[in-house]
């Protein structure tokens, strides 16, 4: 049902801050310092000894799993690769026995993923299932896993799932660091509480959409747009961009901000739009440059800014802010209103916004 919503997407969107709560409930204990996650604790040794974890999604749940990336090798300290499982399926891949496979899929019946994890496990790799569906053919397929509890997702475009996976891989990653003895006892009790908020801080960007209806009616005429972002937010500038592909209809690109300079730029002019996830990190002053680096070419601006950044506000053409966060968590917050304008922008051009076409919710063919 759309319990009142006039889409799916809006609706799922909209359960966001009850799906992650619901994801960590049972399993993450700030007060208690602890993580209880089943599929972890059981094969702990296994995942503290890999020497490699390769990640393999299609979609949506391949720019979670570059996310993670980041975020295993910052705090178990162990090289991650990502891979197309499409492309993963076709290639001779080198995998050595005690590689740790984490295979993420919605809805743990992706035709590619499927193949690419017997393929690995023919060759000795552990798998880690990361699904949404109970009893689905990966998560049967997988030697253990986690499951995201984001409920049933029936818009085409993956929003909940998205986060509900991030979710799960971000308390993975925490659990396996704190075993390995790759984060330290402050650290990893600041990220916990930070992950413990994260409900609360979707709650309060979700109560100021209408901002991002005004900017969507905006820019719902552009053919094209540039999404750039740096960091953890990469990938989440690149789920940006296939959003708006698919519920608008509009040509995007996702781009690590600092590769503008090898290419994009040359799209730039006063009728592109370019959209920076620019949360404040590491790299905020970097993406500031680039920011004007794009203002000094006539391009419009829109930045998804921590609330309180007067520097890229007083820039950019449109701003939306969300709560401070660390980080690793950012990305959880930062493609909320990624989601929100591709939605409005969608809805603004009369497009099917629960079923895009061409696209079906779940690829159980090549």
């Amino acid at each position: 049902e759309k319990s009142g919503y006039e889409h799916f997407m809006l609706k799922e969107i909209n359960e966001q801050p009850a799906t992650i709560y619901d994801c960590l409930r049972g399993r993450l204990d700030a007060v208690k310092g602890t993580i209880t996650m089943k599929g972890i604790e059981d094969n702990i040794e296994a995942l503290v000894a890999a020497p490699r974890y390769i990640i393999i999604a299609c979609g949506t749940s391949w720019h979670a799993g570059l996310v993670a990336e980041y975020i295993i090798e910052e705090l178990c300290r162990t090289p991650v690769e990502v891979e197309y499982a499409s492309e993963f399926r076709y290639r001779n891949p080198i995998i050595h026995k005690g590689d740790v496979i984490i295979a993420i899929s919605q809805s743990g019946e992706t035709a590619d993923t499927l193949v690419a994890i017997e393929k690995a496990k023919e060759k000795g790799a552990f798998i880690f299932g990361i699904v949404n569906v109970v009893g689905s053919s990966i998560a049967r397929a997988s030697h253990a896993g986690a499951y995201t509890h984001a409920g049933m997702e029936i818009g085409v475009a993956s929003t909940k799932a998205f986060t509900a996976q991030l979710t799960v891989l971000l308390m993975i990653a925490l659990k396996i660091a704190k075993s390995k003895g790759t984060i330290d006892e402050k650290r990893f009790s600041h990220l916990m509480t930070e992950l413990e908020e994260v409900p609360e801080k979707v709650e309060s960007i979700l109560k100021n959409s209408q901002e991002l209806n005004t900017i969507a009616v905006k820019y719902k005429n552009a053919v094209n747009a540039l999404y750039l972002g740096r960091g953890y937010n990469f990938p989440i500038a690149l789920e940006g961009a296939l959003k708006l592909k698919e519920i608008s209809y509009i040509h995007a690109e996702g781009y690590p901000a600092a590769e503008m300079k090898h290419g994009p730029i040359a799209l730039v002019d006063k009728d592109l739009p370019v959209v920076f996830v620019a949360t404040k990190d590491e790299y905020h002053a970097k993406i500031v440059s680039n920011i004007q680096e794009i203002k000094a070419r006539k391009g419009k601006v829109i930045a998804i800014i921590t609330e309180g950044d007067e520097a890229i506000a007083g820039m950019a053409d449109d701003v939306f802010a969300v709560p401070p966060a660390d980080e690793i968590v950012a990305p959880l917050l930062s493609v909320i209103p990624l989601q929100l304008l591709s939605y409005y922008i969608g809805v603004a051009k009369g497009c099917d916004v629960d079923k895009p076409r061409n696209l079906a919710k779940s690829v159980t063919v090549e």
